[in-house]
């Protein structure tokens, strides 16, 4: 089992930026890749960030420039540093692992960008 436990969100105005943390409970180089997806109200969840063992990375075209996902293995956390928010970033935020046994999903982070 991977518990992952996100956290960062908060209220922010538009232009600004959050550091959001995810927290596994095993070391991230025995989890084949980690994501962050987002839904908005109303919305499904989309795909937000990607980054995989070996450190690959891949992001939405609606986020490229400005978020970036990363990782600290002595931690075992994930990060996604957004910055240049802007209000239609507004959403709760989840972590999401791949082992090579099964598929994990945090209870995920709210960030909410409005003046």
């Amino acid at each position: 089992q991977v518990q992952l436990l996100e956290s960062g969100g908060g209220l922010v105005q538009p232009g600004g930026s959050l550091r959001l943390s995810c927290a596994a409970s095993r070391n991230i180089l025995s989890i084949n890749v980690m994501r962050w997806y987002h839904q908005a109200p109303g919305k499904e969840r989309e795909l937000v960030a990607v980054i995989t063992s070996g450190g690959t990375t891949n992001y939405a075209d609606s986020v490229k420039g400005r978020f970036t996902i990363s990782r600290d293995t002595g931690k075992n956390t994930v990060y996604l540093q957004m910055n240049s928010l802007k209000p239609e970033d507004t959403a709760v935020y989840y972590c999401n692992a791949d082992t090579m046994f099964a598929n994990y999903w945090g209870k995920g982070t709210l960030v909410t960008v409005s003046s």
